[in-house]
């Protein structure tokens, strides 16, 4: 199966656009289990216990646990998400961007080692960084395209001689000739809703991820209205809004989990209403 008939799915079987990244800083855990890093699979796997019905994808960000030496933490945390929630695809978010075979390890560590059925990676070393990527057969690339960080303008909303911005070539690439067996996707900023529309206007048949909803302010509402699907069947592609830090850390208690579930259907509801 594609990765985004995979999504697709996903999507149907929760009525959900909402991703939950997994951002896990013992620094803000609840309780005993504050400023252990020791506890990071515990803490994710409560999270993911509390919302897997809720949820379209989950997102888990590598360096929060590189940095923490928790990469085996993060092995049993995929591990424990496809036994326990085999339904929902899971998105590394690893930002990668190399080339020959540095991109090829790259690849394995992404969906040999960590069991990935996605990741994002930066796009900016041309088509031949993606090459070893589109090896694997049905795993999802989701490609930096106009993220959600206000220094993203000094390279993405660069003008070109034909007078188009650079964001919006990598959108055409990605919809182009480098989605040659369908896997590509792209990464654009919920902070910036008319580029998510201009981008899908360029790309309608690819997934969008769109993270910044919820602590970093972009607005579930307007993320949906410039990036959902017009009409149901259309051949539009899906988006996968994602939201980190509003959802794992919505309670310092021990109600933690409860209060992340809360706050992911708070929000899976604000998206569906915008559809």
């Amino acid at each position: 199966m594609r990765f985004t008939d995979r999504l697709l799915a996903a999507e149907k079987r929760a009525d959900s656009l909402l991703c939950v990244g997994l951002d896990p800083e013992p620094s803000k855990f609840p309780g005993a289990w504050k400023g252990d890093a020791g506890r990071i699979f515990d803490f994710c796997a409560r999270i993911v216990d509390a919302t897997k019905d809720l949820v379209l994808a989950y997102k888990p960000q590598i360096a929060y646990f590189a940095a923490h030496r928790a990469e085996g933490q993060l092995e049993e945390l995929m591990a424990y998400i496809k036994r326990n929630a085999p339904e929902v695809p899971i998105i590394l978010d690893a930002k990668r961007g190399d080339i020959g075979a540095t991109a090829e390890l790259y690849a394995r560590e992404a969906f040999e080692r960590y069991q990935a059925d996605a990741v994002t990676l930066s796009p900016y070393m041309g088509f031949d960084s993606l090459e070893p990527w589109l090896r694997w057969d049905g795993r999802g690339l989701f490609l930096l395209c106009r993220t959600s960080n206000p220094g993203g303008s000094d390279l993405q909303a660069q003008a070109l001689a034909d007078g188009g911005l650079l964001y919006e070539h990598v959108a055409k690439l990605a919809a182009g000739d480098w989605n040659r067996n369908g896997q590509v996707g792209l990464v654009v900023g919920a902070t910036f809703p008319a580029e998510i529309e201009r981008v899908r206007a360029l790309a309608p048949t690819l997934p969008l991820l769109i993270p910044g909803v919820g602590a970093q302010g972009g607005d579930a509402a307007a993320t949906v209205r410039a990036g959902w699907r017009a009409a149901a069947g259309s051949a539009t592609g899906p988006i996968v809004v994602n939201s980190s830090r509003a959802v794992l850390y919505a309670s310092s208690g021990d109600d933690f989990a409860s209060a992340a579930r809360a706050v992911a259907d708070t929000t899976r509801r604000a998206l569906n209403a915008a559809r």
